[in-house]
């Protein structure tokens, strides 16, 4: 019996990103220019971006942690991706939106970015 109230099990906790689409790779290089004020690494390297989902019609939502829900920055930090992202030619419009699920860990940086702090 399938009880479709259930989630699916296997269900990813972050959703998939358009990395087909052709804005993928330019979204992503602004994302890179995105820096938490107190670690020297960009956000995109430490893991923060979970999710750009990127419509047919160029509107591009993305899903976004922090390292800490106190972190001081939290307010500011969804306009500042947006800010980077806007100016891309053919963006239409921005969304980020903010998700302590799942919360974010150390293990969701990248190698450049554990060498960049000293994990590695």
């Amino acid at each position: 019996m399938n009880n479709a109230s259930q989630p699916l099990e296997g269900t990813p906790l972050i959703a998939p990103s358009s990395t087909d689409h052709p804005l993928y790779d330019q979204v992503v290089e602004a994302c890179r220019s995105v820096y938490d004020p107190e670690i020297p690494v960009n956000i995109y390297e430490l893991g923060l971006i979970y999710t750009i989902d990127i419509t047919p019609e160029n509107e591009v939502n993305i899903i976004m942690s922090l390292t800490a829900p106190g972190c001081p920055v939290a307010g500011e930090m969804p306009g500042w991706v947006a800010d980077a992202v806007e100016p891309i030619p053919g963006v239409k419009q921005v969304d980020v939106q903010l998700t302590w699920e799942p919360p974010w860990g150390m293990d969701m940086m990248s190698d450049e970015a554990r060498l960049e702090l000293g994990f590695m």
